[in-house]
């Protein structure tokens, strides 16, 4: 960047919080994002629960959607004036990452269909495999072919969008990462959770878990590091960088 160039104005749009002993331990959604993000951007959070849009959607250089333990299919009233404000950014070319409820809610906001999941939770670090089209993707082109990443969730992108580009799936599934246009990313998975916060989460969800006839045991010694996926928010900030607006 030159001195005559401006920081990139990037907005964070908020849309819920983590529980409560693992905010004490290792700070809320949006501090994972800022440590993610590179700090050469000039970034904005906004909570969007409390109905805080944050002007035009041409006003930034890039939108961020964070994860929530909120469900899209709810459909509350911030998430679907949150769904328009992200359709209307799309329409504007400004570049979108939406992550695990960013993602559904980016997916939902541009006519794909999202809901519970038919087999139930998936949670812990999984392996993740990009489809051939990743291979051209300005944020999947340099990662590898198959690489771990942190994951839970209970709903999905059952049905992607139109003219949606399947950009990587897993076993469990089939939608973990896609674009629409050039430049509005969705993943299901976390680039900015660290094994440390995927342990946190398992070990809160133990009980749940349980019930739900998962092996939080055999989940956290599967846990470990998912460096690869972790770069979705360095190279979401160069592109910023180097397609400013």
């Amino acid at each position: 960047m030159t001195s005559r160039q401006r920081h990139p104005r990037v907005v964070i749009l908020k849309t819920g919080t983590t529980y409560p002993s693992i905010r004490e331990r290792f700070g809320d959604f949006d501090d994972w994002f800022l440590r993610g993000l590179s700090p050469a951007l000039d970034t904005t959070v906004t909570d969007v629960t409390a109905n805080d849009l944050p002007g035009e959607p041409a006003d930034w250089d890039g939108v961020v959607v964070t994860g929530s333990p909120a469900m899209v299919s709810d459909r509350e009233p911030w998430s679907e004036a949150a769904a328009r404000w992200l359709a209307r950014a799309v329409d504007a070319r400004v570049p979108v990452l939406g992550v695990c409820y960013g993602h559904q809610l980016l997916a939902h906001a541009l006519g794909g269909e999202v809901g519970y999941h038919p087999q139930g939770r998936e949670t812990g670090t999984r392996e993740v495999e990009l489809t051939a089209a990743a291979a051209e993707d300005p944020l999947f082109g340099a990662l590898p072919r198959r690489f771990p990443a942190q994951l839970t969730h209970r709903q999905s992108v059952l049905r992607l969008p139109p003219e949606a580009i399947l950009l990587g799936r897993s076993a469990f599934e089939p939608h973990q990462a896609f674009r629409v246009g050039p430049c509005a990313w969705g993943v299901q998975f976390h680039p900015e959770f660290t094994d440390a916060v995927m342990r946190a989460y398992l070990e809160v969800q133990a009980p749940e878990l349980v019930r739900e006839g998962l092996a939080p045991d055999r989940l956290l010694a599967d846990v470990r590091p998912a460096p690869q996926a972790s770069q979705l928010l360095p190279r979401f900030s160069d592109y910023l960088l180097t397609h400013q607006r």
